[in-house]
C-alpha cells in the first residue's frame, strides 16, 4: 500500500512539473531547434525547480532573505546565464582614469531619507527587456538619464537604448559596453534620441542617430565616490536613479524578498538603483531596476540588501549625467 501511494505522488509531481514546464514554454515564448534540444532544457528545468524548491523551503524556515522562482532564464545552466546574459558589461571602461567626469563625495552626515523609491516621483519609465543581447550597459545608462532628464524639465521621455548600441563606437552593441562611454557618447554627440522614434531590436544596426529625435542631452558625467554605500544613498537621495554595476550571478533565479548572497565575482552586469529603504522583515535594501522585463524579479525589479559591506560591488562603480 505505501508503496502505491509513493508511486501516486511521484507522478502528480511528475504530471505538475510537466504542466508548469508547458506553461513556461508559452510564457516565455520558447522554441527550441530540435527534439534534443527540447529534452536537454527540461532536464536543465528540472533541476533548476529542485534548486528553487530546497532554496524556497529554506527562505520558508528563515534561513534565506529572498525567494527563488520560475523565469525566462529556469532552462538555462549557470555558465550558460552568465555567458548569454551577463556577458555585456565592460569593467575596464568604468576604470577609465582619462575618462571626463566629476566625483559626487557627499558631506559627513548629510541628512538623508530612510527610504525613497523615484518610481512614486514619476522618475522611472516602466522596466525593458534587453533579451538575448548584452546590452544592459545601455539599459543603465539610459535609466539614469531619463530620470535626470525628468528632475530637470518634469517630462519622462523613454529613451533610445538602440541608439547606444548602434551608435557608441566606444561600446561594442550586444557583446559588451559600459555605462559610463554610453553617456560619454551621448554627450559628445549631444543627445540621445527617443525611444519611440528609435526603437530597440536586440541586436547591433547600422546607426540612424537624427537630431531631430533627440529626447535628452548630457552636460557632464558624475561618477559616485566609489566603494562607499553612504555616498550612493546620499546620490540615489539627492540626485535621483543611479546607473550601477554589480555582480549579477544569483539573480538568476530571484523571485521577491532581499537579495543577500556572498558574491566572488567582478562586476558583470549594469542596472539602476531607483531607491533604497528597509523590510522591517528581511533588512535593509537597494531597489534596482533590472533590464529583463516585467516577468521576473519584483515585476522586474530587484531588491538587493544595503549596507552589507558593499555587496556584489553594487557601489564600486555607481554613475549619473547632469543635464
Amino acid at each position: 500500500m505505501k508503496g502505491i501511494i509513493a508511486f501516486v505522488s511521484i507522478l502528480g509531481l511528475v504530471q505538475s512539473l510537466s504542466w508548469e514546464w508547458k506553461d513556461f514554454k508559452i510564457t516565455h515564448s520558447k522554441v527550441y531547434e530540435d527534439e534534443s534540444e527540447e529534452q536537454l532544457r527540461y532536464y536543465i528545468f528540472q533541476t533548476n525547480r529542485e534548486i528553487m524548491k530546497l532554496h524556497n523551503e529554506r527562505f520558508a524556515a528563515g534561513k534565506e532573505t529572498f525567494k527563488m522562482g520560475v523565469n525566462q532564464f529556469s532552462d538555462l545552466l549557470t555558465e550558460e546565464f552568465e555567458n548569454l546574459i551577463l556577458s555585456g558589461y565592460n569593467m575596464t571602461h568604468e576604470d577609465d582614469k582619462d575618462a571626463d567626469y566629476l566625483v559626487y563625495d557627499p558631506p559627513a552626515n548629510l541628512p538623508i531619507p530612510p527610504s525613497i523609491d523615484w518610481r512614486t516621483k514619476g522618475a522611472v519609465t516602466e522596466v525593458k527587456n534587453q533579451r538575448h543581447c548584452g546590452s544592459c550597459w545601455a539599459f543603465a545608462a539610459v535609466a539614469t538619464l531619463e530620470g535626470q532628464h525628468f528632475l530637470k524639465t518634469g517630462r519622462l521621455v523613454a529613451l533610445s537604448e538602440q541608439n547606444l548600441i548602434d551608435c557608441s563606437t566606444s561600446d561594442k552593441g550586444c557583446r559588451y559596453g559600459s555605462k559610463l562611454s554610453a553617456l560619454t557618447y551621448v554627450k559628445k554627440n549631444h543627445g540621445l534620441d527617443t525611444q519611440k522614434s528609435y526603437r530597440y531590436r536586440a541586436k547591433q544596426m547600422h546607426c540612424q542617430f537624427k537630431k531631430s529625435h533627440v529626447g535628452a542631452i548630457v552636460k557632464g558625467i558624475v561618477n559616485v565616490k566609489r566603494n562607499s554605500e553612504s555616498a550612493l544613498a546620499a546620490a540615489v537621495a539627492t540626485k535621483g536613479p543611479i546607473a550601477v554595476s554589480v555582480d549579477g550571478t544569483h539573480m538568476q533565479h530571484y523571485k521577491s524578498g532581499v537579495l543577500r548572497k556572498p558574491c566572488h565575482k567582478p562586476t558583470n552586469h549594469a542596472v539602476t538603483v531607483v531607491g533604497y529603504g528597509e523590510d522591517k522583515h528581511l533588512g535593509k535594501y537597494w531597489l534596482i531596476k533590472n533590464s529583463w522585463g516585467s516577468k521576473t524579479g519584483e515585476h522586474g525589479y530587484v531588491r538587493m540588501a544595503r549596507d552589507e559591506k558593499n555587496l556584489c560591488h553594487i557601489a564600486s562603480n555607481a554613475v549619473y549625467p547632469l543635464v
